[in-house]
This record gives C-alpha cells, structure tokens and sequence, in this order.
C-alpha cells in the first residue's frame, strides 16, 4: 500500500512539473500603448515582442517562479517577480519614461517640433547639463567638446574667433538663437560672446548644407541656441565662477509676470578679465583683456488655442584690447605701443507670432545691428552691418504629406573702411522655399525641399535638398541619407581676420562671386539596451561636400600679402565622424566622438591641403555620479591632429605644422539640496599652449627696423619677415583653476 502511494506521488508531480502557462498582456505607458517592447523572463530563453497595439503573448512558459522585464529604449526597465501555476497569466506593465534616454525634440531639422529620432535631418542636440560639464565664458569655447566643431582662434593678440565644422572655415556655419539667423556676416568674429547660457535650454547642431530652409550662409551647418521658454523657466538663477588667472564670469537669470498672460525672462551675463599675463615672455599679452555685458529679454504671450507669440531681444557691448603689456588707451590708433583694441556694439530683436487663422501660419522676424570699432596697431576698421529678415511660414499636413511652406525677405547693409569696400553694400534678398515630409510606411520617411532667392547683386538662387530615413521597428537602427546644395555671399573681414593684423597687405584680385556647394551624409544610428540597464548608442556619419567658387586666402605667393580671389577650380571636404553614448545604471556616462578628415582644394590640377584644417579629432566626456554624496566627477577634452599653419615665405623658422595637441579638464560638483551647487575644476591640465615664437616679429610690431635703409639689421629677424599674429591654431591660456556656485530657484 505503501509502494503504491509513493508511485501516485511520483506521477502526480510529475504532472504537475510538466504543465504550462501562457503569459500575456499589454505593455502600455501614460501616453498609451508602446509597440515593439521587449518582454522576457530573466535566466531563459523566453521572449516575445509587443505589436502596435502593445499586446504580447508568451506560449507554453514551464509552471514556476521567474522575474519578468520588460525594456525598450527611451522608458524605464519593469521588473516583476510573477508565478507562474495556471493555464495563463496576465501582467500589464505600465513604463516610465528615462531620464537617461528621454527623446529629444527638434526644431532646426525641418522648422518644425519633431522628435530626434523621427527627424529625417541628421541633429545633434546638446543640454545644458553637457557645457555645465566643462563651464566657459562663451558659447563660443563651450563648442570644443563637441565633435566635428572646433572653435578656431584666428589672432594671437585679439583672440577673435570662429567656429569650424568639419573642417570648413567659420564663416561657413550659421549661429542661429531661437531659429533666427542674426549672428552671421560681419558678427561671425565677434557675435558669439556674451549670450548668457543661464538662459541656454540646449543647442542643436546641423552639419552640412541648410540652405533651403535658412538661405545663404547656412552652407557647412547650422548651431542652433534655444533659450528657455519664459513661461516654464525657474523664478531665478545664476551661474558666478573664476579663474586663477582672474576672470570673472556671471550669468542671471529671473522670471517676471505682468499680468495673468504675459510672461518675462530677463537674462545678464557679465564677463570681465583684466590682468596681463605673458606666460611665454613675447611681451604681448597672452589672453585678450576685456570688459563685456550682455543683457537679454525675452517675452511670451498666452493667446487664444495656444498660439504661438515670442519676442526677445539682446544688447551687447564688448571692449577688448590685447598687446605689449604697457598699452594702455591713450595709445589707440598710435604707432608707438601696439596694441589690437576692439570696441563692439550689438543688439538684436527677434520673434515669433501665429496668425489668428484657422490655418498654421506663423510670422517669423529678426532685426540686428552691429557697430564695429576696432585698431590693429595702427590700423584702422571700422564697421556697420544692419539685418532685416521676416519670413512667413505655412504648415499643411494632407494625408502622408506635411508640407511647409514660406516666403522670406532679407535686407542686408554693411559698410567698412576696408579697400576691399568702396561703396556700402545693401542686398535686397527675398525667396520662397517649400518642403514636403512624405511618410512612405510607418518605418520610412522622405524629405523633398527647395528654395528659392533672388540675390540683388547676384541674381537667382536655387538651393534644393533631399532626405531618406528608414528606422527599424524596434528604434534600434536608424538611416538617414541627405543631400543638399549651399549658396554664400562673402564678406571679406569675416573670410580672414588676418587681413587687417600684422604687416601683410591685402590684396583682392578680382571682384569675389558667390560661392556655392554640393553636400552628401549618409548617417547610420544603432542602439544598444542591455539587460543590465546600460546603454550604448553608435552615431556614425559620412560627409562629402564640394565647392566651386570658393574663396581660400594665399599667403604663399608673396610673404608680404595675403591675396584673395575665387579658386579656378574646387575644393572638397569629406571624412567620417562616430559619435557615441554609453551609459551604467551605477552613476557612469561616456560621451566619445572622433572625426576623420580631408579638406583640400584642386586648382590647375594640382592638389593641396587647406591651411588650419586638421585631420583628426577626438573629444571625450566621462562623468560618474556618487548619488548617496551628490557628487559628480567630469573629465572632459579634446584631441586634435596637425594642421598646416600660415607663413612668412622659405625662411621662416617657426614649423609648417602644428603638433598633436589636446584641451583637458576636469571638474567635481557639490550638489546641495538639488537647488545650490558648487563646482571646483583645473582647465587646460596638461597645460598646453603653442610655441613661444608663435608672434613673429612680437619685439618689433610696427616693423619700424625693417623699413630701415640697412636690410637685416634686426638681428631678431634677419630676413626681415614682420610682424605676423596670425600662425594661430590654440589658445594662449595655460592650466588654470576655476570654482563657481550656481542656484536655481524654482517657485
């Protein structure tokens, strides 16, 4: 009797043990199902897949205990312990979004609020959060550690700059605040200062040719600077920090309210450095001294259907003088003590405003004007340029298609006491340009553009693109194909600043033509989403731009000149750009990117390398995060290969290349209360600088001894080369120290 219930036993845990389960449900988040999530049990081989409408079924799962997970990218892992011991289960798990992978929205791709991964137009955004990691005084040093972008220094003694992509010269990249096209032209060199980052809720970079949607100097890619909405900005912040070299840099912001409707934000930034440091015993200054404030304002309406109304402004003012250490104003415009003085006078209105239609129309404006008055030893430029843009834009979506439409209007003047300006030069520039954003499947999507101008001094202008994105169901891979044509009118002091410094003349050999350009990406997205919560993301990118007409400065030909015409033949810029993104549940992220170039140009069949572009490139930034001690520890930097540098003729001494050479930081943050923190950093820790001789001539900036009667009888400068501040590719400033404070108040 025994034995025979021990067998019955036996079989029944046997069948017990044998039975299966079938797992269901519908993963869903706050906005609604979620297609193509991944469901599996922990430890086994079983696994299924949610369809649109967010369903999953599981089949014949073994009766038993398992941890279920569910992830897909862009929300938060669930984890479930769940038993399994009836014909079927069913669990509905509800996702978080990530703070970590939350999706990014973009306007500069298409005009329009898309999300990053759905825009057909390849975009980079970067927070905040990204320059908070390496804090500098300007938007313009804070773009180092972005890859592909590289702000060039264009004077040893002024520090006046400009920001490459992809190797392509400054004046190629558009800098746009809020979508408006307002720092470009003649505030290429000088406009990049001073917009006060307390304000900055991200900035999106667009590489390659954009001028179809933002006309002629959008040719090598656009740097986008959104400001935060006044609305859902905090009450008050600022952002103070110095250096042990001696600056001081403030940004402040507060938010105002008249009214039930109206809503302010008022932003000021004030930078100031005054202490003369050379460092490498040149006698000229190794850092620019300069006394700057920016004040911006911006105002936003709430109307009737949640139409749109924006409008902000911005003034900046800017005196910055860099020279022999004893300058001092009085000596402005003089031949007795060098000194490169700039005074700059700037402010900018610009808006947006929906139509009261049924329609989506909105009515874009921008109006800035910029006073320039600066000295080079003793010579003189003085400027003004003065920008009137208003575009109308329509938005229609029929079915698969989403169609944006404008009619656009730029006036432009500008003046200058250059030869290379004999009369004040006004463009009348009005265009129409129209896009359509064809969805071929829910996986595919087709960009067609194209815009039209007529240029006043040039006649007319047809720039037309085209862009392909496919994206798997899973959003792990994603293509885009782009191409695009650029169009760009000069303006000869944004082209080389070298011209009005040292002693070289300039020489324009013929009356400068447009340039245009012709622009193909190809650029592949994969993400990873391991198991463990981490992820990884790869972003890699093909480029091939070529130009005709463009504009490259010769120094080669008489060392006494730079001489400037449009190049009888082409020019190409093309390489490979890998960006990634790998992050650990535990408090790591690792933000790495490397660019492979070759910019060159062909005339006469002969083939050269263009001056001050690099091969190479890397930039890096490792962050950890101690949560339990609100700690965060950033080290940040950047790695560039040699580029061909200008020089005096055969016999100067200084290299033809510059060395590999590297920007490094690191910095800890204190976090107090999630409001107050407090930050402590070393900049430049390898302490890097160019070579001492980088100013030649430094000891005799008038060249008053080589105007002698007797050749040679410098003894510093033998073949009597000059003056030359302009063999530039890094800055002066060595290591240093910063510590800063920044409060955010949000009531």
């Amino acid at each position: 009797m025994r034995l025979l219930s021990f067998f019955l036993a036996v079989s029944f845990s046997s069948l017990l043990f044998g039975q299966n389960s079938n797992l269901l449900g519908v993963v869903k988040s706050k906005d609604g199902p979620i297609a193509y999530a991944s469901v599996f049990l922990e430890g086994t081989n079983y696994v299924a897949f949610t369809d649109d409408s967010g369903k999953y079924n599981m089949e014949s799962v073994p009766f038993g205990e398992y941890n279920l997970r569910v992830q897909i990218l862009g929300f938060e892992s669930f984890n479930l312990s769940i038993k399994l011991d009836r014909d079927s289960l069913e669990v509905n798990p509800i996702l978080k979004i990530s703070n970590n992978q939350i999706e990014k929205v973009v306007v500069s791709g298409t005009l329009k609020a898309i999300s990053k991964s759905e825009s057909p137009v390849p975009v980079e955004v970067y927070s905040k959060e990204f320059f908070d990691k390496n804090p500098a005084p300007s938007v313009f040093e804070t773009m180092a550690n972005i890859n592909g972008i590289r702000p060039q220094l264009n004077c040893n003694v002024c520090n006046t700059g400009d920001i490459h992509i992809n190797g392509l010269e400054g004046p190629y990249t558009m800098i746009m605040i809020d979508g408006m096209p307002i720092v470009s032209g003649l505030s290429t060199v000088y406009g990049l200062m001073g917009i006060p980052k307390s304000l900055i809720e991200r900035v999106e970079v667009v590489k390659g040719p954009a001028s179809t949607l933002y006309g002629s100097e959008a040719v090598g890619g656009i740097i986008n600077v959104i400001t935060k909405s006044p609305k859902k900005s905090p009450q008050f912040s600022f952002d103070v920090f110095g250096s042990s070299w001696g600056e001081v840099n403030s940004d402040v912001g507060v938010k105002l309210k008249a009214g039930n409707r109206a809503h302010s934000l008022m932003g000021i930034n004030y930078y100031n450095y005054s202490n003369k440091i050379d460092n490498n015993d040149d006698g000229i200054t190794d850092l620019t001294l300069q006394d700057r404030i920016s004040i911006f304002n911006k105002w936003s309406f709430d109307r009737k259907k949640n139409r749109v109304f924006t409008i902000a402004g911005r003034y900046m003012y800017e005196d910055r003088w860099g020279g022999e250490l004893d300058w001092t104003p009085e000596f402005r415009g003089g031949d007795s003590i060098y000194g490169e003085s700039i005074y700059t006078s700037r402010w900018e209105v610009f808006g947006v405003y929906e139509l009261p239609m049924t329609e989506k129309v909105n009515f874009s404006f921008s109006a800035n004007g910029h006073d320039q008055n600066s000295v080079y030893g003793d010579t003189w430029y003085i400027a003004n340029q003065s920008v009137l843009f208003g575009q109308l834009t329509w938005f229609k979506q029929v079915k698969k298609h989403d169609f944006t439409t404008g009619l656009a209007y730029r006036y432009t003047y500008y003046d200058d006491n250059s030869i290379a300006t004999v009369d004040p030069d006004q463009i009348h520039l009005p265009g129409v340009f129209i896009q359509d954003q064809i969805s071929l499947s829910k996986l595919s999507t087709i960009l067609l553009g194209g815009r039209y101008d007529y240029n006043s001094n040039h006649g007319n202008v047809f720039s037309p693109r085209a862009n392909y994105k496919w994206r798997s169901k899973n959003k792990k891979n994603t293509l885009r194909i782009s191409t695009g044509n650029g169009f760009r009118v000069v303006n000869l002091f944004t082209e080389e600043h070298a011209a009005f410094t040292g002693t070289r003349d300039l020489t324009v050999e013929e009356e400068l033509k447009p340039e245009t350009s012709w622009n193909g990406n190809v650029n592949y997205v994969k993400k990873f989403l391991f198991k463990n919560d981490a992820f990884l993301s790869l972003d890699i990118t093909g480029f091939y731009t070529y130009f005709t007409n463009q504009i490259l400065p010769d120094y080669d030909s008489d060392p006494n000149s730079i001489i400037y015409d449009n190049l009888d033949g082409f020019s190409v810029s093309q390489g490979v750009s890998v960006n990634t993104d790998f992050s650990l549940p535990n408090g790591l992220n690792i933000l790495a990117g490397t660019t492979v170039m070759d910019v060159s140009f062909t005339e006469e069949d002969v083939t050269q390398r263009q001056m001050l572009s690099e091969r190479f490139t890397a930039t890096w930034g490792v962050s950890y995060k101690l949560k339990k001690q609100n700690l965060k520890f950033d080290y940040t930097g950047n790695l560039y290969g040699p580029m061909l540098l200008p020089l005096l003729g055969d016999n100067d001494p200084r290299n033809l290349k510059s060395p590999y050479w590297s920007i490094q930081n690191i910095q800890v943050t204190k976090t107090f209360k999630k409001s107050l923190e407090a930050y402590l950093a070393i900049k430049n820790l390898l302490n890097f600088t160019p070579p001492v001789n980088s100013i030649w001539g430094a000891h005799d900036p008038f060249d008053k001894l080589n105007n002698s009667e007797t050749p040679g009888i410098d003894p510093a400068d033998p073949d009597d080369l000059g003056f030359d501040p302009a063999y530039m590719f890094a800055p002066n400033q060595g290591i240093r120290g910063n510590f800063g404070i920044r409060y955010t108040f949000k009531k």
